[in-house]
């Protein structure tokens, strides 16, 4: 059953669109991420233009953020003022990023810039998760290796204007927050992404944030920046196509629950190994793309709009 896509301009069938969905929904639900970082590829893949994948791909990770942050407020799981710090900062690099995709947009160097990050995030995650995934795994194997320590003090916790955040029992500056939630705002507006992925470990490893508010919170900021980030990509460029956000977000419900009943029986230490394994094979189809020459060489449009 073939579907037309007005913004994205192309047909596709609507069982794929669910299975894209649902897929990413499975993997979430599984491996515990938003799944924005895999979405928007797969969405290349299909042949999804790359703007129109990047802002209409921050539909779903809204969608998950929202329950996410029902479930953990109820087990009392969010520093909410840690949450607000995050969202300011998230908000003035979403004004960024939005800022820097409507002139790569303008410049017709959007697609490239889109895949390329991707590329590198990608890339770099895959492999740090892969590192991180095999110590886990070693240390299971051998509970009598040396563990290394989580967070130490650093030269972060000596700039000025502290705070007070008491369910993450810190007392740290408002700048290093701020600043992780002014990049993860840009990369929502440039990749469509909800920027967990780097925000988690951020809070851990660079702020000292235990691990039970983490995701909580991250949850939190995630949900206000990735809401306002598809609003202003609908406002100022109409590039977020509606009937292809529901289809996702059918497919992405069913398949996060069914992958969260899969995820009880793997090992944490196995499904980040292949959530990592997952990733490299994406970034790797990316950049395989980015380097094959195209079967047509160059084509001929009308620019959007006109």
């Amino acid at each position: 059953m073939q579907v037309y896509l007005p913004i994205a301009e192309i047909s596709v069938n609507a069982f794929l669109l669910l299975g894209v969905g649902g897929g990413v929904g499975l993997l979430s639900g599984m491996f515990g991420v938003g799944g924005g970082f895999l979405i928007t590829p797969l969405l290349f893949f299909i042949g999804v233009p790359p703007a129109v994948a990047v802002a209409t791909g921050v539909n779903q990770v809204v969608a998950s953020s929202i329950s996410g942050v029902l479930a953990h407020l109820r087990r009392k799981t969010v520093d909410l003022r840690m949450g607000v710090v995050l969202l300011a900062g998230g908000m003035v690099g979403s004004g960024i990023g939005i800022w820097l995709f409507n002139l790569l947009s303008r410049l017709g160097q959007i697609d490239l810039v889109v895949q390329l990050s991707y590329v590198l995030f990608l890339g770099i995650i895959g492999l740090l998760m892969l590192q991180e995934g095999t110590r886990a795994l070693l240390r299971a194997r051998n509970p009598a290796a040396p563990r290394r320590k989580l967070h130490t003090h650093t030269w972060v916790h000596n700039l000025p204007l502290k705070m007070k955040f008491r369910a993450s029992g810190l007392y740290i500056s408002v700048f290093p927050p701020l600043g992780i939630g002014m990049g993860v705002g840009v990369l929502a507006a440039i990749m469509g992404v909800g920027g967990g992925f780097i925000m988690v470990p951020a809070m851990i490893y660079l702020l000292g944030m235990p691990t039970k508010v983490v995701v909580g919170t991250s949850l939190f900021q995630i949900m206000f920046v990735a809401a306002f980030t598809t609003m202003m990509h609908a406002v100022t460029n109409q590039s977020v196509d509606v009937l292809l956000a529901v289809f996702l977000i059918l497919g992405g419900v069913i398949g996060a629950q069914v992958g969260a009943r899969m995820g009880l029986t793997l090992r944490p230490e196995m499904l980040r190994i292949l959530l990592a394994l997952l990733v490299l094979a994406v970034c790797g189809k990316i950049g395989f793309d980015l380097l094959w020459t195209p079967a047509e060489l160059y084509s001929i449009s009308a620019p959007r709009g006109v």
